[in-house]
């Protein structure tokens, strides 16, 4: 764990590395439960921190932790040093799967602590793993439900890995649990995804970053871990949308006007679904919209 002045100094060296013009910069403290350290210790940082957003070097702090971990001396503390986004690792809103993954909070931890976040005016953010132990794809639907009903900001979605050294790879080598497979985790992951964006909650990561550390040669021992997992299950969601598209025609060429910040996705992963639209079409052609926004698109045919 980086001391105080380790923090400023990575502080500085990624401000001096970011271009001039205008953007939005967070500090944020995660890879723990932040508001499981001493409180002296979380006094140590924030005010290492909140110098920065005093001085508009940044524009919010951001952390992790536990939702049984949040209490209102907590909450306090966090508002006396302007922190702007809490992050809660709720995992699933679904006590049976919490217990089976021995995860030691509840579902009303979750409730109690994103209620006491909102109230105090903090942007919640909510954390979900799906395929822990017991899971069930309705489990996964019911959890996203959960978070708009707790008018969550963000979200992140994991779906479970088996890391070396835990209890889950115990599990796993005594055949008690089975990872899911890529394609459902994609597909799991994408139903989530229109469940949470229909309400409103902003999904800022899918699937681990392979910097996080334990991914580094054999840590990993099961589980559907990918590089570019968010672009698979945006690849996925963009078939669903085409699907109209999929059906035999006289037409040979396909152009599609989709939105710029769509534009990879709606292609596909390693092209998957110019691929599969190429087995209809003799020519299919993409291009970038900006009247367009979101999933729209507009597809001419010749």
């Amino acid at each position: 764990m980086p001391g105080p002045e380790e923090v400023k100094e990575i502080i500085e060296k990624h401000l001096a590395s970011f271009p001039k013009r205008k953007k939005e910069v967070e500090i944020g403290f995660f890879g723990g439960n932040f508001t499981g350290i001493s409180i002296e210790e979380q006094k140590r940082y924030l005010s290492v921190a909140v110098e920065y957003l005093r001085e508009g070097k940044v524009q919010g702090i951001r952390l992790s932790t536990r939702p049984d971990y949040i209490n209102e001396q907590v909450i306090k503390l966090l508002k006396t040093y302007k922190v702007t986004t809490v992050e809660l690792g709720a995992q699933s809103m679904v006590d049976e799967v919490l217990q089976e993954s021995s995860r030691g909070h509840t579902v009303s931890d979750t409730i109690k602590a994103s209620e006491m976040i909102k109230k105090a005016r903090i942007r919640l953010g909510l954390q979900m793993m799906i395929g822990l132990p017991g899971d069930k794809p309705e489990y996964n639907l019911q959890t996203a439900s959960a978070f708009v009903e707790l008018e969550a900001d963000d979200a992140r979605i994991y779906p479970t890995l088996v890391i070396k050294g835990t209890g889950l790879e115990k599990l796993h080598d005594e055949g008690k649990y089975v990872s899911l497979g890529m394609e459902e985790a994609i597909q799991r992951s994408a139903d989530v995804f229109k469940v949470l964006e229909a309400g409103g909650v902003k999904v800022i990561k899918m699937g681990l970053h392979p910097a996080e550390g334990f991914l580094s040669g054999d840590e990993l021992v099961a589980g559907p871990f990918h590089e570019a997992f968010r672009e698979l299950v945006m690849t996925e969601i963009w078939a669903e949308e085409f699907a109209p598209l999929m059906k035999r025609s006289d037409h040979k060429k396909l152009e599609i006007n989709v939105s710029t910040g769509q534009f990879n996705f709606a292609i596909g992963y390693a092209a998957k679904n110019k691929k599969a639209l190429l087995e209809l079409y003799d020519t299919v052609v993409f291009y970038r919209d900006e009247s367009l926004k979101n999933r729209e698109y507009h597809a001419h045919y010749h």
